[in-house]
């Protein structure tokens, strides 16, 4: 029975799913979570399509052990389903619909932009394409999602 919750404690380990083909941008982003790391560890499940995404997100709401991560980063451009497949995914599966889902997107792309929004990503921010926009984008998220954002209980 996992569902996704805010863990409010300041010494529970965040995890957070990322879904990127990009062995920089993941690089870049498991940087960035390090230098940003406040009080909390943060593990970063990064994996490199849709299809991969998908399978972890099953996995962790069908295992006894495991919960889904509390967080995801979608970039919308994988192989297998793209970032609005995964959206409509999450949005059509009770137990995942409430996972905060954050799309990058390329700045100046604003059909990704929309497409993100009608698939009900929580947000869409610009693909940074350095190690200090990463830092950046890993601090606001950590700011807002992890620790201003309530989120809804568990339902039974």
């Amino acid at each position: 029975m996992s569902s996704f919750t805010h863990r409010s404690g300041a010494d529970e380990p965040i995890d957070v799913l990322l879904v990127e083909d990009d062995p920089r941008d993941v690089d870049l982003l498991r940087e960035a979570f390090a230098i940003a790391e406040r009080n909390r560890e943060t593990r970063l499940h990064a994996v490199t399509s849709g299809s991969d995404a998908l399978s972890f997100l099953c996995r962790s709401v069908e295992s006894e052990s495991d919960s889904p991560p509390n967080f995801a980063l979608l970039d919308l451009n994988v192989p297998t389903h793209d970032g609005v497949a995964i959206l409509e995914a999450l949005a059509d599966d009770p137990k995942l619909r409430r996972l905060p889902v954050v799309a990058l997107t390329e700045a100046d792309r604003t059909d990704d932009i929309v497409r993100c929004y009608e698939a009900r990503a929580n947000a869409s921010l610009p693909k940074p394409t350095d190690l200090s926009g990463y830092v950046s984008l890993v601090e606001g998220i950590e700011r807002f999602w992890l620790e201003q954002a309530r989120l809804p209980p568990v339902s039974a």
